[in-house]
């Protein structure tokens, strides 16, 4: 455990985002939250990020500028946690942290797990991930899963006959909405939503379907039929929002279980005007809290970070003592492995 001394190197992080720019996106992470978006359509921003394509970089601080890997790969353990320790041996931070805008329908997709990524991707790791729902258009659906009974058969023979559609099942979604896609969902946001998402940090993505859109080079964009149907889980039934599980309840505080997976563990934290959270990151993991409602700080060895929405902090494992508070109520969302 580091002590205050260490104040210097162990602190809360905050990063630059990186914009990712997708045929998809539009322009609502700027009008919606205040972001400060490059020119043209935004379709994500990676707020918290270790991947090799797009590592985000430290805002303040004594690592201010160094990209999460670097970081990574001073701190070690004191950064992600014993929990952690496979990963840090593959020198990959183990969540990548996103909000994406889709002013368009994303493709239809379905992500691997672990295994088999190791065996087809060169040793990458599968994609579990959760979306929680910041805002939606009047009426808005997605997808997520194929109609109960759908074979692979079924599957094969829509995708010749161009049918795929009259096989997805589609989900209602409100903002605030918690959406669990573990690996081998089929899955797309729809035009209409801004969600948050939590994933492990890999890109390995099937691309299943379309809609026979170009990308912004004007060629279709490429699908991944066999190997999208090797990890699909057709014996998955359609399922809705999570129901979030009480953990802690009080008049200023509660504390609800959205998801728990050994990939991650996901916490939403309800805080009432003037009310406080105290916890302690003990070496086990790192915990990375976003606003998504309201207005927080992070309070640490004295030291108090603003937390707004819609931001993401990322804790060190050996921080030690913590505590979020908030003037006017905050909805945040909590994780860790």
């Amino acid at each position: 455990m580091h002590g205050a001394g260490d104040a210097a190197t162990i602190y809360p992080l905050t990063f630059e985002p990186v914009f990712r720019h997708y045929v998809w996106g539009g322009r609502r992470l700027a009008t919606l939250f205040g972001r400060a978006l490059p020119s043209g359509i935004v379709a994500e921003s990676w707020d918290i990020s270790g991947h090799p394509d797009s590592p985000t970089r430290v805002a303040v601080g004594r690592w201010q500028g160094h990209t999460l890997p670097e970081v990574l790969d001073a701190l070690g353990l004191d950064l992600v946690g014993t929990h952690s320790a496979d990963m840090l041996a593959r020198g990959r931070f183990p969540l990548l942290v996103k909000l994406l805008d889709a002013n368009q329908d994303l493709s239809v997709q379905v992500h691997p797990d672990d295994a088999y990524a190791a065996r087809h991707e060169n040793g990458e790791i599968g994609k579990t991930e959760m979306w929680y729902v910041l805002h939606t258009d009047p009426h808005y659906s997605l997808v997520y899963g194929l109609k109960p009974g759908v074979t692979p058969d079924a599957l094969r023979s829509a995708i010749a006959r161009d049918r795929v559609n009259d096989v997805l099942h589609r989900q209602p979604v409100l903002p605030g909405d918690t959406i669990d896609v573990p690996a081998g969902t089929v899955h797309a946001l729809l035009a209409g939503a801004v969600v948050a998402e939590i994933q492990q940090t890999s890109d390995v993505t099937y691309r299943l379907y379309d809609w026979g859109r170009v990308g912004l080079d004007g060629k279709p964009r490429p699908l991944h039929i066999d190997r999208a149907m090797d990890v699909i889980a057709f014996d998955r039934p359609p399922a809705g929002p999570v129901p979030p599980q009480s953990i802690v309840e009080t008049e200023s505080l509660r504390r609800q279980l959205l998801v728990r997976r050994p990939q991650f563990t996901a916490e939403r934290i309800l805080l009432g005007p003037g009310a406080t959270y105290d916890d302690v990151c003990d070496g086990s993991t790192f915990e990375i809290w976003g606003c998504m409602e309201g207005s927080s700080t992070v309070t640490w060895a004295g030291a108090p970070v603003d937390l707004p929405a819609v931001r993401f902090m990322l804790l060190p494992a050996a921080l030690g003592a913590f505590s979020v508070t908030t003037r006017t109520g905050a909805t945040l969302l909590r994780t860790y492995i």
